[in-house]
């Protein structure tokens, strides 16, 4: 896992607890609605256990919305109170990145020293799938995703297999490449674009430390992608993958069921 900057950068930590922050508002959000619908669901079954035995008066006409209502009150409640919460260290967080004169919209303002390897890979596989797509909104992504990290098409970067993996001389080469890259458009006034937690919750745009088990889910993360790229290009059985790809493929797809038996 490789990272350039140094242990004694003071905004690093500050960058992994602002993505650690918008993982968590994530996971709230999720648990939110789940927890939103299985109060409905219990309602719901209420109303329909009680109806033999006290019949549906009680509940007059809004028998039928007293589950939608419920679960959207108990739902919408517990995610507006962490919310509020995540807000109030967000703001926080800012205000510490401003101190250091950071921006805590644009986390590669200063360039890309606080990601890991592993993460790059993964934002640049999504880069190339939504590519792959061509959908107006797949495009814009993309290059939202250029504007903030410097990617371009024509860097030697290729998924459905992989040719680059984290800690290697490539992909210092290619780290180079963007940085320079990022570091051209902020000498001509144009910085990357601000970002927050929409874009974090569909990208992951934001530095993530690399534990064990974060590593492990992002490489899983960029390998899904990448064998999916695969089976698309060449079909499942991958009769008509060339023969010098074909030794990166099997690799990747080792790799990938390998993480996902993990």
């Amino acid at each position: 896992m490789y990272s350039p900057l140094t242990p004694e950068d003071e905004t690093v930590p500050l960058w992994y607890e602002l993505g650690h922050l918008y993982a968590a508002a994530a996971e709230e959000s999720r648990r939110a609605t789940m927890d939103g619908f299985a109060v409905a669901c219990l309602v719901g079954a209420s109303v329909l256990l009680s109806a033999p035995v006290f019949g549906t008066s009680w509940a007059g006409p809004f028998a039928a919305a007293l589950p939608i209502l419920a679960g959207s009150v108990f739902g919408g409640g517990f995610f507006g109170w962490r919310h509020a919460r995540f807000i109030k260290q967000r703001n926080a967080l800012s205000r510490a990145l401003a101190a250091r004169k950071r921006d805590a919209g644009r986390p590669t303002l200063a360039g890309l020293g606080a990601y890991y390897d592993v993460q790059l890979v993964l934002l640049r596989s999504e880069y190339e799938f939504l590519r792959s797509r061509g959908t107006r909104r797949a495009l814009r992504s993309a290059r939202l995703l250029e504007d903030a990290f410097g990617f371009m098409p024509e860097d030697p970067f290729e998924t459905g297999p992989l040719n680059v993996a984290p800690d290697t001389r490539e992909m210092r080469a290619l780290r180079r490449r963007w940085e320079e890259r990022l570091a051209s458009r902020r000498a001509l006034g144009q910085g990357p674009p601000e970002m927050g937690l929409k874009e974090d919750l569909a990208y992951r745009v934001f530095p993530r430390e690399m534990s064990v088990p974060v590593e492990l889910a992002t490489r899983s993360a960029y390998l899904e992608i990448s064998c999916s790229l695969l089976r698309k290009r060449y079909g499942k059985g991958g009769a008509l993958i060339p023969e010098h790809v074909r030794d990166r493929a099997e690799k990747d797809l080792r790799e990938y069921s390998a993480l996902v038996r993990k």
